[in-house]
C-alpha cells in the first residue's frame, strides 16, 4: 500500500492557492519598496518666497534730493553734537524717555524688515539738519501702531523735564505737527527743548528754545517715510511738509514704475533777472582834449576839465563876449556913416 506524503485532492489545491497568493503579495511589497522617485506622479508645490515689498533699488531712488527743498539745502557733513548733549537726557516719564531713546536712534518706527535707504542734508540758512529714510516694516498693523502711540505723546508728554549728563534740567514740550494729506496714514510732532534754569530764573522773560525737532512719518501700505528736521537754529515747518509731499509721492511712483513726477527745485542762487531797466551812466562823456578857441582872443573857450557849474558860467561867458563883438560891429558901422556923411 502506498502511504501519502503530503496533501491530496482538494487539500492540495488549496495549498497551491494559499502558496500562489502569498508570492503575489511579496512580489507587491517588494516593487513597492523600490519605487523610485522618478516613477512617483509629480506634485506642484506652491511657491514660499515672496516678492519683497521695496527693493534695495526701489528705496534709493524714492529718496528726496537737496534740490527739491530748495538752494539752501547740501549734503551734509556728518551728525550734528547737540544730538548728544540733548537727546540723551534722562527722564521719569516712560513714554517721554521713549520719545527721546527713538528721536536719538532714529528708529521710532521700529526697526525695519526689509529694504531701506537714508540721505541727510545740511541747510545753511539756519544750520538745521534733516534725515531722510524710507524702509519697508514687516506689515500695515504694525507701523500703524507706531503711528497711534506718537499721537498720544502731545497729551502724554506735553510738557516735561528732563537731565542731560552734566545734570543740568530741560524743559521739553510736545505738540501736534500738521503733514500734508497724503499716504495711507501719517503722523507728525514738534519737539523744543530749553534751559530749565532760565525758565525759572523768575524774571518773566522765559527761554528762549535751545533745539526744535520735527518729526514725521507718512505709511504707503507696508512702505514708510520718515524724517527729523531741525536744530538749534530751529526747524522751518514748511521744509518739513515739502519733503513730505515730494517724498510720499516719490515713493508712491516708484511703486507703481512710474517716472517721478516731481521735478527739482531750481537753485536760489542762479541770476535773477532786473526788474529795473539798465541804469543810464552818471558821467558825463569825456571832454576832448583839445577845447574849441575863441576868435577874438586866440585862447581855449573852456578849460579841459569842469564843472557843470562852470560849464554854465563858461556858456554865459561865451554869449557876453558874442555881445560885445556885435556892439563892436555896430559901432563901426555907425563911424563908417559917419564919415559918408562928412564927405
Amino acid at each position: 500500500m502506498k502511504v501519502p506524503t503530503g496533501p491530496s485532492g482538494p487539500y492540495r489545491l488549496l495549498a497551491r492557492a494559499l502558496t500562489a497568493g502569498v508570492l503575489v503579495s511579496a512580489s507587491a511589497c517588494s516593487l513597492h519598496g523600490v519605487l523610485r522617485p522618478a516613477d512617483a506622479p509629480s506634485v506642484e508645490r506652491p511657491a514660499t518666497s515672496a516678492t519683497p515689498s521695496l527693493t534695495d533699488a526701489q528705496a534709493s531712488a524714492a529718496l528726496i534730493t537737496q534740490g527739491e527743498l530748495g538752494g539752501h539745502w547740501s549734503a551734509t557733513q556728518g551728525g550734528a553734537t547737540w544730538r548728544d548733549g540733548l537727546l540723551k537726557t534722562r527722564t521719569d516719564a516712560p513714554d517721554c524717555q521713549r520719545l527721546l531713546d527713538g528721536l536719538y536712534a532714529e528708529d521710532l518706527l521700529g526697526e525695519p524688515t526689509g529694504a531701506r535707504a537714508v540721505v541727510g542734508l545740511d541747510e545753511s540758512g539756519n544750520a538745521a539738519q534733516l534725515r531722510y529714510q524710507v524702509a519697508a516694516y514687516a506689515a500695515p498693523s504694525e507701523v500703524d501702531a507706531k503711528l497711534a502711540w506718537l499721537r498720544t505723546l502731545p497729551s502724554k508728554c506735553a510738557q516735561f523735564t528732563s537731565t542731560d549728563v552734566r545734570g543740568g534740567r530741560l524743559n521739553v514740550t510736545v505738540v501736534p505737527s500738521v503733514l500734508p494729506g497724503v499716504g495711507d496714514a501719517r503722523e507728525g510732532l514738534r519737539l523744543t527743548m530749553s534751559d530749565a534754569s532760565a525758565a525759572n530764573a523768575g524774571d518773566g522773560s522765559g527761554a528762549a528754545p535751545m533745539l526744535t525737532l520735527d518729526f514725521a512719518a507718512v505709511r504707503v501700505g507696508d512702505r514708510a517715510v520718515s524724517l527729523t528736521n531741525g536744530g538749534l537754529g530751529g526747524a522751518a515747518q514748511d521744509s518739513t511738509q515739502q519733503a513730505v509731499q515730494i517724498g510720499t509721492q516719490r515713493l508712491q511712483d516708484v511703486l507703481a514704475g512710474r517716472p517721478p513726477t516731481t521735478a527739482p527745485v531750481e537753485p536760489t542762487t542762479r541770476p535773477v533777472n532786473p526788474t529795473t531797466a539798465p541804469v543810464k551812466p552818471t558821467t558825463r562823456p569825456v571832454n576832448p582834449t583839445t577845447a574849441p578857441v575863441n576868435p577874438l582872443t586866440g585862447r581855449p573857450t573852456e578849460p579841459l576839465t569842469e564843472s557843470p557849474a562852470d560849464t554854465d558860467n563858461t556858456t554865459a561867458d561865451t554869449a557876453d563876449t558874442a555881445d560885445t563883438a556885435d556892439t563892436a560891429d555896430t559901432a563901426d558901422t555907425a563911424d563908417t556913416a559917419d564919415t559918408a556923411q562928412e564927405g
